[in-house]
C-alpha cells in the first residue's frame, strides 16, 4: 500500500484519536509557554490594560480566521502532516518538504523546548535546588515514552493533562481575581492615549508573542489521517478550539494584570508565578508555581504527539527518510516521536529562550501565510475537488489572516532584523534536504 492509499485507508476498530482526544491536542498546544511568559514582554513597552488585553483578541480572531482556512484544506485533503501535506499539493514537493522541515523543527521542536524549559523555570522557582534545564528535558523524556507505545496510552494522558489545564486555569482566574488584595486598576475600556498604542510598532510587535502563543491552532491537521471522520470533525476541532483558548487567554492576561503590579512583571518571564504571589501570598505562589508547571504538562505532551506525523509522512513520501514513516505494532510512528524528542532535547540544552521565541514566531508566520494563502491557489487550481467544508466567511476570513501576518512580519523584520534573517537558512537547509531527496529518488528509479 502506497502511501496515497494509506492515508486514505479507514482507521482500524480502536485505532486513531477521538474529537475529544484531538481537541485536547489543538487546546493544549495553543495553551503553553506563550501566555504564561509574553505579558512580562509585553510590558516592557505597553503599560495600558486595555492595549494588552485588546492584543489577545486581535490575536485570537486572527487565529480563528486561520484555523477555518485550515479546516477547508484538511477537509479536502485528509491526509496527516499539516503544511507540509497542503503545500506539497497546492504549489510543488519542494515547497512542501521546506515547510515540514520547519514544521518538524521550529514548529514543534523548538516550542517543545521552551514549554519544556519554562515547565523547569515554574518548578525551580518553589524547588531552587532543581535545574529548569535537566527537569525540561526529563519531561520530554517520559512523554516520549508515553506517546510512543499505543493509542490508547497516548489518548487517555493527552485528553486528561489538557481536562486539568482548563479546570486550573478557570479557578486560577477566578481565585486570583478573588482573593487579591488589593487589586490593580484594570480598564476594559480605551483610555488617552491608549489609540496612539494601539496602532503603534510596539503593539505590532507585541502582536509577535502573542501570534506565538497562538501556535498550535492548527495541530490537528498534523493528525488529520488518524483522527475519526477528519472531514467533520476538524472543521468543529479547529474553530471551537481556538475560541475557547482565546476566551481563556483574555481572561488568564485579567488576572495577571489585576493580581500584580505591572512594574513586577515588566521583563519578567515567569509572569504566572508574579502574579500568584501578589494574589495568593508565598506559600500560595508556591503552590500556583507548581500548578502552573503542571499545566505545561499537556502542552509538552500535544506537541510530542502531534508534531512526529510530520516527520512520519515524509518518511512515507521520500525513501531517503523512510525511517521516519515507519510505525510500531500499534500504528504509532515511534521512530519520527523519538527523533522529534532528539531535536527538542538539542534546543532546551543549547538557545536562549527569547531567541527561540522570536525567531520561531516569525519562521512559523511565514509557514502559515503561505498556507493559508493556498485556499485560494487550491480553489482555483482544483475547482472540481470535493470540499466537505469551505472556509466561513470566504474571501473575507483567510484575507483576515493574511493581512494581520504579512503586518507581524513586517515589524519583525524592521525591529528585529537577525531573528528574522535566521529564518534563511533554515528555509535553504530543507531545499538542501529536498535536492537529496529527489537526487536519490531519481537514483533509486535508475
Amino acid at each position: 500500500m502506497n502511501s496515497a492509499e494509506a492515508a486514505a485507508a479507514p482507521l482500524s476498530a480502536g485505532k486513531g484519536y477521538s474529537p475529544y482526544a484531538t481537541t485536547a491536542v489543538v487546546v493544549a498546544s495553543m495553551i503553553g509557554t506563550g501566555v504564561f511568559t509574553s505579558l512580562g514582554f509585553q510590558l516592557l513597552d505597553i503599560q495600558s490594560t486595555f492595549p494588552l488585553l485588546l492584543l489577545w483578541v486581535v490575536g485570537g480572531a486572527a487565529a480563528f480566521c486561520g484555523a477555518v482556512s485550515y479546516a477547508e484544506l484538511g477537509a479536502a485533503i485528509p491526509r496527516s502532516g499539516g503544511e507540509y501535506t497542503f503545500l506539497s499539493r497546492i504549489y510543488h514537493p519542494a515547497v512542501g518538504l521546506v515547510s515540514g522541515w520547519i514544521s518538524a523543527t521550529i514548529g514543534f521542536a523548538a516550542p517543545t523546548a521552551l514549554a519544556a524549559i519554562t515547565f523547569g523555570t515554574y518548578l525551580a522557582s518553589v524547588f531552587p535546588s532543581l535545574s529548569p534545564t535537566w527537569l525540561g528535558a526529563g519531561l520530554v523524556a517520559v512523554l516520549t515514552g508515553v506517546h510512543a507505545t499505543t493509542y490508547r496510552s497516548s489518548s487517555l494522558s493527552q485528553r486528561s493533562f489538557t481536562t486539568v489545564k482548563v479546570v486550573l486555569i478557570l479557578a486560577f482566574c477566578v481565585a486570583a481575581v478573588a482573593l487579591v488584595d488589593p487589586p490593580q486598576p484594570v480598564s476594559l475600556l480605551p483610555v488617552a492615549g491608549d489609540g496612539a498604542l494601539v496602532f503603534s510598532g510596539a503593539f505590532a510587535v507585541a502582536l509577535i508573542y502573542v501570534s506565538y502563543a497562538y501556535t498550535g491552532w492548527n495541530a490537528a491537521t498534523y493528525l488529520t489521517g488518524e483522527v475519526k471522520d477528519p472531514q467533520r470533525t476538524l472543521p468543529r476541532v479547529l474553530g471551537g478550539g481556538t475560541l475557547l483558548v482565546m476566551v481563556l487567554y483574555v481572561g488568564l492576561n485579567y488576572a495577571f494584570l489585576k493580581a500584580a503590579p505591572i512594574d513586577a512583571m515588566a521583563g519578567r518571564i515567569e509572569v504566572g508565578y508574579v502574579a500568584a504571589t501578589h494574589a495568593f501570598g508565598p506559600g500560595g505562589a508556591a503552590i500556583m508555581g507548581v500548578t502552573l508547571a503542571v499545566l505545561l504538562v499537556s502542552t509538552v505532551s500535544a506537541m510530542v504527539m502531534a508534531g512526529p506525523r510530520v516527520l512520519q509522512v515524509i518518511g512515507e513520501d521520500h525513501s531517503l527518510f523512510r525511517q521516519l514513516g515507519r510505525t510500531n505494532r500499534d500504528g504509532i510512528p515511534a521512530v519520527a516521536i523519538v527523533t522529534q524528542a532528539a531535536l527538542s532535547l538539542a534546543f532546551i540544552v543549547t538557545a536562549s529562550f527569547e531567541t527561540i521565541l522570536v525567531f520561531a514566531g516569525f519562521t512559523l508566520g511565514l509557514n502559515s501565510l503561505l498556507t493559508v494563502a493556498g485556499v485560494f491557489v487550491l480553489r482555483v487550481r482544483e475547482p472540481d475537488t470535493e470540499r466537505p467544508y469551505r472556509v466561513w466567511g470566504f474571501p473575507f476570513t483567510p484575507l483576515v489572516y493574511i493581512g494581520l501576518t504579512l503586518c507581524t512580519l513586517t515589524y519583525i523584520a524592521m525591529d528585529r532584523p537577525t531573528e528574522a534573517l535566521m529564518a534563511i537558512p533554515l528555509i535553504g537547509s530543507g531545499l538542501v534536504l529536498y535536492a537529496i531527496a529527489a537526487r536519490a529518488r531519481r537514483g533509486e528509479r535508475a
